[in-house]
């Protein structure tokens, strides 16, 4: 199989394996991948399990003909990756064997030799050039073996990804990536959360077009978007799905029931809902599914004083792959001295930030219907404890609150015409195409910048982080460029191939833009524009304008008792004063419009001692204000505070 002109696959399938690591149950059977890299040299990737030992060496020497391999680099020494290793260096004696110093040491231990006379040990950010193609490696340690390695290739921008993004089944057989990979990962690699983490962030920095990784199938970037979310959301240990797994064991059928008649109480509520019998069902999969949804609950019966087996067995992997950011319900059964509830709870409570819901139901041998109203109380909990839609408020035809359904982006948005450099903040970006790449801006026609764009053609898009903080919004969003030089101290910046400015800090990817078709919408022009270079800075999380609004925008201003009504803008928190705003009105400092304002009804003033600041209305209480203040809102000067009436 070619994946790029110059890398072919020449992994095995493995359909005689019935529990892969001897646990995990493969249906579909497993792959075992290697590629290789054919340039001036070739390099190998990685080994097969030993059973396919031959399968493997032949179809590496059907793929080469005449020539023979330069490097084998081995990034995992796990069996079923390592377990060809010492046969290929027997059949090809003049091959570099390329690995970390652990791997080596690991390989002393499997096979008796380290290969120290024909070896190139590799540690974080060390190369091997190839020819056109030059590898770069990346350490991954415990993801999930400490000698872990994975390999990026700048000529294809490939990445060899050792287990990482794998999954169950071989390559033969066609099923979604996504269930296999989640029981994959969560199995196999769940416990290791933090350094997966940490590995993300590396990717990330990487220009990646392709994913190779030891299982399952070669991942492409139209796919990986999906993948690296579902990465991100795992090793963060976040829920998938807003839902609720009921995980219950039971003797005779007595918990069973009760657990299932709760299962079917919430999917009436429209939850969400899988019920698993632990002794019955693929423990693995249950597993993945208790790390997929939002809400847990446990059931079982008590037996021998002590949790049921199947479901110690269940609880003992949650603890064992740091099980968090959850919330747990629990139900019992005893016939005489039920304590399953109480053992649980205990072993529960040492866990990260689950929360174990108070409602616990005892059943005394089987359900009675006086229980009925506990599983509904528990019902009820689970239900409470999902995030809540905000009321619905209708006001006639149009209600502009309806906009704020919409997910809004924060992006700085710079230009440049002649030696004059610019930028503001914008908060509606999409892409609109991939062939051409092409996304759409929105922006508002009293911007400054707006016009830049409008004469120029061309601009720059930097994607803003959710750490980037509310003085940067002042700075290029509270102040005009026809007015400041918003670059004249801004030191956090660079310029890109088209000669415009880019932010590099709070953000985790830019783009160069040249505007090929633009649009008068109102209040705000639509430029239509075609991506001519693009980079990727981060993995950290673009901020929304929810976000923004909720933990880094400060709260209101406190504004000075008035006799007349006033209206706050609630961007940056001008202060109109006035019964009614005008419909076209602008804000000052931000340029939102009318809308984004709120009102706020006169009330007789109250006897304070301080000053108000005439910009944004900030208060200072006491009598004497010092010459050096600063608002802390506006960031104007003491000069622009007038004493309270």
């Amino acid at each position: 199989m070619e994946i790029t002109k110059d890398i072919l696959y020449v992994g095995v399938n493995d359909h005689l394996v019935d529990l892969f690591e001897g646990q995990y149950d493969v249906p579909n059977g497993m792959a075992y991948n290697s590629y290789l890299i054919c340039d001036d040299k070739v390099a190998v990737m990685d080994s097969v399990d030993a059973h396919f030992t031959d399968e493997w060496i032949t179809k590496i020497a059907a793929a080469l003909g005449e020539r023979t391999p330069d490097y084998l680099v081995v990034q995992h020494m796990e069996p079923d990756h390592s377990g060809s290793v010492a046969a290929f260096a027997q059949a090809y004696p003049g091959t570099t064997i390329v690995a970390s110093a652990q791997a080596f040491n690991m390989m002393k231990a499997y096979f008796g030799t380290d290969y120290a006379d024909r070896r190139v040990v590799v540690k974080e950010g060390d190369t091997l050039p190839l020819g056109t193609h030059t590898l770069h490696f990346v350490t991954a340690p415990m993801v999930h073996w400490p000698e872990v390695i994975m390999t990026y290739d700048d000529a294809d921008k490939v990445l060899f990804s050792a287990d990482a993004f794998g999954k169950f089944g071989a390559l033969d057989v066609e099923e979604p990536w996504l269930p296999e990979a989640r029981r994959y990962f969560i199995g196999i690699v769940g416990k290791y959360g933090v350094q997966v983490q940490a590995v993300l962030k590396k990717a990330a920095a990487l220009d990646i077009e392709t994913v190779c990784s030891l299982h399952g199938p070669v991942l492409h970037k139209e796919q990986l978007g999906d993948v690296l979310a579902a990465y991100d959301a795992w090793s963060a240990y976040r829920p998938e799905t807003e839902g609720v797994l009921v995980a219950y064991s039971s003797i005779y059928g007595h918990t069973a029931e009760a657990a299932n008649r709760l299962a079917e109480a919430l999917r009436e509520k429209g939850v969400e809902t899988v019920a698993m019998d632990l002794a019955r069902c693929d423990m693995a999969e249950a597993v993945a599914q208790a790390f997929r949804f939002s809400k847990l609950v446990l059931a079982t019966p008590t037996y021998n004083a002590d949790v049921f087996p199947f479901m110690k067995e269940f609880i003992h992997h949650l603890t064992e792959r740091n099980y968090q950011n959850r919330t747990v319900a629990l139900i019992e059964n005893g016939s005489w001295a039920p304590t399953a509830g109480k053992l649980m709870r205990g072993i529960l409570s040492k866990l990260k930030n689950v929360d174990i819901l108070n409602e616990t139901l005892t059943i005394k041998s089987s359900l009675k219907d006086d229980q009925l109203t506990a599983l509904a109380e528990i019902a009820d909990a689970l239900v409470a404890s999902m995030p809540k839609p905000r009321p619905i408020v209708n006001e006639g035809k149009q209600n502009p609150a309806a906009l704020f359904k919409f997910q809004y982006g924060l992006f700085a948005l710079s230009a440049r015409e002649g030696d004059k450099d610019n930028a503001c903040v914008i908060n509606t970006a999409i892409q609109m195409a991939n062939k051409p790449e092409r996304i759409s801006i929105s922006v508002i026609k009293a911007n400054y910048t707006c016009g830049m764009i409008e004469r120029t053609g061309v601009f720059n898009l930097s994607l803003l982080t959710k750490e980037v903080p509310f003085a940067f919004f002042q700075h290029f969003g509270f102040q005009s460029g026809a007015d400041v030089d918003k670059f004249a101290d801004w030191t956090d910046c660079a310029r890109s191939d088209n000669g415009l400015y880019y932010i590099n800090r709070y953000t985790n990817a830019m783009f160069s833009c040249r505007v090929v078709e633009s649009y008068d919408q109102g209040s705000h022009r639509l430029f239509i524009a075609e991506i001519t270079e693009s980079k990727l800075f981060s993995n950290d999380e673009t901020v929304t304008y929810d976000y923004y609004r909720s933990h880094i925008k400060p709260a209101p201003p406190k504004l000075a008792p008035a006799e007349k009504a006033t209206w706050v803008c609630s961007v940056c928190g001008y202060v109109y004063e006035g019964e009614t705003l005008p419909a076209d009105f602008i804000c000052p400092l931000c340029k939102h419009p009318a809308s984004d304002f709120v009102k706020h009804e006169a009330k007789p003033a109250e006897k304070r001692v301080g000053f108000v600041c005439t910009v944004c209305g900030y208060v200072y209480e006491g009598a004497d204000m010092p010459d050096d203040f600063v608002c802390p809102l506006c960031h104007h000067p003491k000069s622009d505070f007038k004493p309270l009436a």
